[in-house]
């Protein structure tokens, strides 16, 4: 049995149109309906001789009037009205004003303005498997009208559901910490990761005519069933650098007294007594408490 051909969908792309200026034909409009009521006036007052046409005429334009009614409409900055006539597109109207098309055109409006999308936290599993907690907010705007309108069913919906899907393969990309030497995790990388989360999103909402301006993580964590057991790990690798870097410091100050006491024959020290200096000096500065040194009165020698 052979497969079925996959279906093909036709992008849409936004037609720019002009519409006419509001303002002249309203000046037509009122005209348009002064005219009308005047006939109907002139049609009450002359009787029953002509008036039957009079008032034809007066009804007629007073219906053309209200027809073009219909056909005004205004839209403000950062705004866009799609035309519709009987179903198919007509072009898309984006500046700003006070603005006349056919009134049998439906005109659906369209915000280009910035918005923010405030995901919800997401529980995902990190590249290393362990489940974190994780949300982003991101900053769009509708770019192309005829795709947002046309291509996809309620865009708005779309945008949210496909930036959930894009932060969860995200996160499932990245380890959350401590990774191998020179990788990039999501703690540790906040911008290479948000720039990674807005190539995503611009590749899946690039269809529904969107533009993705930015894109930022706003919360990151461990889930809670193994955040007590991270931040145990968390402290014991905090404890151990610190210890590292006291070692060192200590080692440091030990070899430099030996070297200046050498130096300046200040003493001499046999191996045997240099080590219960490096000893005594190593627990002085190494130790946790305070120490309480015993001051020997005697000779260094028994």
């Amino acid at each position: 049995m052979s497969n079925p051909l996959p279906v093909s969908h036709s992008v849409s792309s936004e037609k720019t149109v002009q519409a006419a200026n509001g303002w002249l034909f309203l000046l037509l409009n009122l005209a348009t309906y002064a005219a009308a009521i005047t006939l109907l006036i002139v049609a009450v007052q002359s009787g029953a001789r002509g008036a039957g046409w009079t008032a034809l005429g007066g009804i007629g334009l007073l219906i053309a009037a209200f027809f073009c009614s219909c056909g005004f409409f205004t839209l403000q900055p950062n705004e866009a009205a799609v035309l519709l006539l009987f179903g198919a597109y007509q072009g898309t109207v984006s500046e700003s004003g006070f603005w006349f098309r056919n009134p049998l055109n439906r005109k659906l409006r369209i915000s280009r303005r910035a918005r923010n999308l405030n995901g919800d936290k997401l529980k995902v599993n990190d590249k290393r498997g362990n489940p974190i907690e994780i949300a982003a907010v991101v900053v769009w705007r509708v770019q192309d009208t005829a795709q947002a309108v046309f291509d996809v069913d309620h865009y708005e919906n779309y945008v949210r559901i496909q930036s959930e899907s894009a932060v969860r393969h995200v996160a499932s990309t990245y380890a959350y910490d401590d990774g191998e030497p020179n990788e990039l995790t999501l703690r540790g990388g906040s911008d290479e990761v948000s720039t990674a989360l807005r190539q995503e999103l611009q590749q899946r909402l690039a269809k529904a005519g969107v533009q993705v301006e930015e894109a930022r993580l706003t919360h990151l964590a461990y889930a809670p069933e193994i955040a007590q057991a991270m931040l145990r790990r968390q402290q014991a690798e905090a404890v151990i650098a610190a210890r590292q870097k006291i070692v060192h410091g200590a080692v440091s100050m030990v070899e430099m007294a030996l070297r200046e006491l050498s130096e300046k024959k200040v003493v001499n020290l046999d191996e045997e007594r240099k080590a219960a200096m490096v000893s005594n000096l190593l627990v002085v500065l190494c130790g946790e408490s305070e120490v309480h040194p015993v001051v020997n009165t005697g000779t260094l020698y028994n």
